[in-house]
């Protein structure tokens, strides 16, 4: 497997593969319209911003990219960050790789300067992240008004 940092001519295999993931896997968890809702945000352009203030990983495996994570500053902070972007092709589920994109996003230069660090997290991959020590922001496990879980974590 091989990781490296994301390109513009990137943005459409991303797209698909994000768009693949949550219609096979986070439909499990979300309804159709709340998948389809997200599905229409996931476009080459949203990804090629988010990669603009983020540092955004892939994990290919024979040259397909099979998975995604990025960090970059919360809202501008210096001492905060945020987890974006993480996506495991369902095919190759369960076989660590969140585990190493965690490992990787951890390892980065946005962590490293964070005293808190959050995840806007699906339904799907809450309970991931609380693997990693990731807990309920201010203890609220409700999702928001984007139907999102908030999770932090403290350094």
């Amino acid at each position: 497997m091989k990781i490296r940092m994301f390109e513009t001519k990137d943005a459409q295999e991303v797209c698909d593969l994000i768009i693949h993931t949550l219609r096979t896997t986070n439909i499990k968890d979300e309804s159709i319209e709340e998948i389809e809702k997200v599905v229409r945000t996931i476009t080459p352009e949203s990804i090629i911003e988010r990669a603009s203030f983020t540092n955004f990983y892939l994990f290919e495996d024979n040259f397909k990219i099979i998975a995604t994570g990025a960090i970059g500053p919360y809202w501008g902070s210096e001492t905060e960050s945020s987890l974006f972007t993480i996506f495991v092709s369902p095919q190759y589920q369960g076989r660590g790789i969140g585990k190493l994109i965690i490992e990787t996003l951890e390892n980065d230069y946005y962590f490293k300067s964070a005293k808190r660090i959050e995840i806007p997290a699906s339904v799907t991959a809450v309970q991931f992240y609380r693997k990693y020590g990731y807990d309920f922001k201010d203890g609220i496990k409700e999702k928001d008004d984007e139907g999102i879980h908030r999770m932090e974590k403290f350094r």
